[in-house]
C-alpha cells in the first residue's frame, strides 16, 4: 500500500467523488477530523465499505474526535506502530485491504454471515500471490500420520475437561485435533447439564494452526466448504454459556481466536498475537467475528496489522479475557 496523509474532509470528498475513489490502494493517515456534516460522513462511510484501503486514526486525529471512528480502520499512538503497519501493508497489501473491508461492519454483522465472509475471503487469499510467496519461502517438514490422540478427556461432576495434548508442537491446531474436538463438543451439546472446560498440555494452550498443513487442501474452494461444515468456533459459540477456557503461554492466531466464546481465564504469563497478515492471510477460525465482539474492530485491526504481542493484562483490559488467575 502507498502511504498518504489526508484530512478527514479530504477523505470524505475523495470517497464521495463521482469517479472511483483515488484512495483505493492507499494507507491513509488522518491529519485532522472531518468538519463536514454527519450526512456526508455517513455517505462516505457507506462508500468506504467496499474500498480496498486502510485508514488510520493518529495522535493528531484520534478515534475519540467527532466523525473519526466510522472512517478509521485502526488507531496508532506512536511512530513505531505506524512503521509496523506500513511494513505489514507493504508486504501484504492485498491481505491488508481485505482485512479492512471484512472488519468494516463486522460489529453489526450476524455471526453466520460473518463466518461465511471471513472464510470466503480467507479462501481467496489462500490462492493469492502473497500467501503463495510465503509458502514458497517456507520449508515444510515431512508429515507422517500419527495415531497419537490430540485430546485428553475426563468427565467428572458435570464437567467435561478437554485438554489439547500435542505439547511438542505447542498444541498446534491440525485436522486431527479439529475432528477430535468436534466429537468432544458433540458430547457436551448432547447433554444440557454438562459444562465444558478447555485447557492445553504444556507451556502453551495452542500456538495456532499447524503451518505444515497450510496449502495442503485440494483447493481453496474445498477448504472454504470444509471450514464452514466443521467449524469448531461455531460449535463453541453454541455452547458459550457453559464453556470455560484456560489460556496460558504464547497463544497465536487461530490458537486462541476461536476460543473467545464463553468464560475465558488467562494465566499471567499468557500472550496473544495475530500473525496471519505476514502469511498473506486474514485471521480465520472466527477471528474476524469473535475478536471484534470482544474488543471492537479497531483494536482487532491494530493487533492484526502491527503483528504485536499483547500480555494478559492488556488482553483483560481490552475484554479478550474475563479473568487472570494462576493455575
Amino acid at each position: 500500500m502507498r502511504r498518504s496523509v489526508r484530512s478527514g474532509d479530504d477523505l470524505v470528498a475523495a470517497l464521495l467523488a463521482p469517479t472511483e475513489p483515488d484512495v483505493a490502494g492507499e494507507l491513509v493517515l488522518l491529519s485532522a477530523p472531518p468538519s463536514t456534516d454527519s450526512g456526508r460522513i455517513d455517505a462516505a462511510v457507506e462508500r468506504l465499505a467496499l474500498v480496498p484501503t486502510m485508514v488510520l486514526a493518529t495522535p493528531d486525529c484520534p478515534l475519540s474526535a467527532p466523525g473519526v471512528a466510522p472512517l478509521a480502520d485502526a488507531e496508532i499512538a506512536e511512530a513505531g506502530e505506524q512503521l509496523d503497519i506500513e511494513l505489514a501493508t507493504a508486504r501484504s497489501p492485498l491481505a491488508a485491504a481485505a482485512l479492512a473491508v471484512v472488519l468494516r461492519g463486522a460489529e453489526s454483522r450476524p455471526i453466520a454471515e460473518g463466518l461465511q465472509l471471513e472464510s470466503a475471503v480467507f479462501a481467496a487469499l489462500q490462492g493469492g500471490l502473497e500467501h503463495l510467496a510465503w509458502r514458497a519461502d517456507r520449508r515444510v517438514r515431512a508429515r507422517a500420520s500419527s495415531p497419537t490422540p490430540r485430546l485428553r478427556m475426563e468427565r467428572r461432576d458435570g464437567v467435561l475437561s478437554v485438554t489439547l495434548q500435542r505439547p511438542g508442537r505447542r498444541n498446534a491446531h491440525d485436522r486431527a485435533q479439529r475432528d477430535e474436538l468436534a466429537e468432544a463438543l458433540a458430547i457436551v451439546a448432547a447433554d444440557p447439564g454438562l459444562h465444558l472446560e478447555l485447557r492445553g498440555d504444556g507451556a502453551s494452550f495452542c500456538s495456532g494452526g499447524d503451518l505444515d498443513e497450510f496449502g495442503t487442501a485440494p483447493d481453496p474452494a474445498s477448504a472454504h466448504l470444509v471450514r464452514l461444515e466443521r467449524s469448531i468456533a461455531v460449535r463453541l459459540l453454541r455452547l458459550r454459556h457453559r464453556t470455560t477456557v484456560w489460556d496460558a503461554g504464547p497463544c497465536a492466531g487461530s490458537g486462541w481466536s476461536w476460543r473467545r466464546a464463553g468464560r475465558v481465564i488467562a494465566h499471567p504469563d499468557a500472550t496473544f498475537v495475530l500473525p496471519e497478515l505476514g502469511l498473506g492471510l486474514i485471521p480465520g477460525a472466527c477471528g474476524t467475528v469473535s475478536l471484534v465482539r470482544r474488543m471492537g474492530r479497531h483494536r482487532t485491526a491494530w493487533l492484526a496489522t502491527t503483528g504485536r504481542t499483547i500480555d494478559a493484562a492488556t488482553a483483560r483490559r481490552w475484554g479478550l479475557v474475563d479473568e487472570i488467575e494462576l493455575f
